[in-house]
């Protein structure tokens, strides 16, 4: 679908309609197709392996007068040469589920369960903590970790608010904190009071960047105390953040592993 559409991207005076047909994976899901391009023909592009389905399919097309092309065909030709293999023809091997795959979903049920510094008695289940003040991007972080099988709790730190205590009982799990420019928080906090149209009273400590100080060095100091890293995200993208507390994460487990052997 992403190649018919940047394929038909180059003609300005086309209009193409998309008939979609993903998963096809029978006789009878095909007999679907077939019966579509009979009814509105156009150019055919297909991905199936099955050799069967699609000698069906290339029959139907050739009747019908419409070209027919399998995008894969080149792509599996370069990739025999090279590797000098042969294909195997496993119909949706991408999709399948290993444990990869559902270990990348208990770790964004997990995540999601535990976010904004929800369920904290069970913080110790988490792999990675992430602490942060309001608008240093905690949230799409941990769903980040999330998506790579790390299972990822977020706790808010807010001015004259206490901490929840199973913060400080945490053994496994890592713990670190992002921050950011004063500059950069006040600008992000501003363009959210402003997307949520609640620009009354009350925002103003919010915004204010003497306040906004006030939390980067109660964070800092926070961790000084407890031994927990800082990562500034503030030119930093969320792949980068991600990235720096993954390295930060390997070293912790190596180190937790280290300590049990001992």
């Amino acid at each position: 679908m992403t190649v018919a559409r940047a394929a038909s991207a180059q003609y300005d005076d086309v209009q193409s309609i998309e008939h979609v047909y993903p998963l096809v994976r029978s006789s009878r899901q095909l007999d679907d197709v077939i019966a579509e391009i009979e009814h509105a023909p156009g150019i055919v592009l297909y991905t199936l392996v099955d050799t069967e389905l699609v000698e069906r399919l290339e029959q139907a097309a050739r009747q019908q007068g419409v070209p027919c092309v399998n995008i894969l065909s080149p792509v599996f030709s370069v990739f025999q040469s090279y590797l000098n293999v042969r294909v195997t023809g496993r119909a949706g091997g991408q999709h399948q589920l290993d444990a990869e795959y559902f270990d990348r979903i208990e770790a964004l049920n997990f995540t999601m369960l535990h976010d904004d510094g929800q369920i904290p008695n069970d913080l110790d289940e988490a792999e990675v903590v992430l602490l942060g003040v309001s608008r240093t991007s905690k949230t799409p972080t941990c769903i980040y970790l999330a998506n790579r099988g790390i299972k990822a709790a977020n706790i808010p730190i807010v001015p004259d608010l206490p901490l929840p205590p199973q913060l400080f009982r945490v053994r496994k799990a890592m713990v670190v904190a992002v921050i950011a420019s004063v500059e950069r928080i006040q600008q992000v906090r501003q363009n959210r009071i402003l997307s949520l149209n609640a620009g009354g009273f009350g925002n103003e400590t919010y915004v204010d960047r003497r306040m906004i100080a006030r939390e980067i060095a109660t964070t800092r100091k926070l961790c000084a105390e407890n031994g927990w890293p800082v990562i500034d995200v503030t030119r930093r993208s969320i792949e980068e953040t991600a990235a720096e507390i993954l390295s930060l994460y390997r070293a912790h487990k190596a180190a937790l592993v280290k300590s049990i052997a001992d």
